[in-house]
């Protein structure tokens, strides 16, 4: 399953079904799981873990030492779930010591090509990055996050869950979840209610979004008095307590 070509470091843990195509290189530490593929020309390298059944596609590049000039060689980890896709020419790097020492990917994700995930970063379940779309460092992506193509989050951003970034934006806040922000410097222009209607969001759950999201963005009230109104006006949901707890940890403030 290695291809002769293939440059794999003794001192790797590779699964025995795992897949390594023409003139890959694999690391000494790197730990890859049942059923992944690796294809031609990628490199996966440094303190690696990746899970089961990726796809990583030629040219990518994988593990690689963060660009951050506080990195001076200190051991950091990249930890890599299962089922994620990860096209042409995306990079993707170690954590650095200032932030936890890992840069973390869940499971079932989408990297579309030319994309990079920054040192440090957490990204969840079912998100995806578009072409071009650029996480900074320590950047924290919800699950089923998307991020459209030449897209720019600023470093210590948090992207919400379900939310919609339009391509091209520049985002420096934090864009809070089941909403959709575009432009420069992206502001919340909508809640993305085709996506969570297709995920099966209930009507309950939706009408106290709804509620919430018109108090935080369309009543001219400061976020600390909109959601004081909320706790007092909405009736509440497990995922309306997703939207507010988002709200109150807030440090780079909201895209609003």
């Amino acid at each position: 399953m290695i291809h002769s070509t293939a440059i794999v470091h003794p001192g790797a843990r590779l699964a025995d079904d795992v897949e390594v195509g023409p003139y890959a290189v694999i690391g000494e530490n790197v730990t890859i799981g049942s059923g992944t593929v690796i294809g031609p020309h990628s490199v996966v390298e440094g303190w690696t873990e990746i899970g089961c059944n990726n796809r990583i596609f030629q040219f990518a590049s994988v593990g690689a030492i963060p660009q951050d000039l506080k990195f001076h060689g200190e051991k950091s980890f990249l930890r890599i779930g299962d089922r994620n896709t990860v096209r042409e020419f995306v990079t993707i790097h170690l954590g650095t010591e200032d932030g936890g020492g890992e840069t973390v990917i869940g499971n079932d994700n989408l990297f579309m090509a030319y994309s990079h995930v920054a040192h440090d970063c957490r990204v969840g379940n079912r998100a995806v990055l578009a072409n071009c779309a650029t996480l900074a460092g320590h950047v924290l992506v919800d699950d089923f996050a998307i991020i459209g193509g030449l897209v720019a989050v600023h470093q210590f951003t948090r992207i919400g869950c379900h939310t919609m970034i339009s391509g091209g934006s520049m985002v420096n806040q934090d864009v809070a979840p089941y909403t959709i922000a575009q432009g420069d410097r992206a502001q919340t222009v909508g809640l993305n209610l085709v996506g969570l209607k297709r995920r099966g969001f209930s009507e309950e759950a939706l009408r106290g979004i709804k509620q919430a999201y018109r108090l935080v963005f369309r009543s001219g009230l400061r976020l600390e008095e909109a959601i004081e109104k909320i706790a007092a006006e909405v009736e509440t949901t497990p995922e309306l307590d997703i939207f507010v707890s988002f709200l109150q940890e807030s440090e780079r403030g909201i895209a609003r």
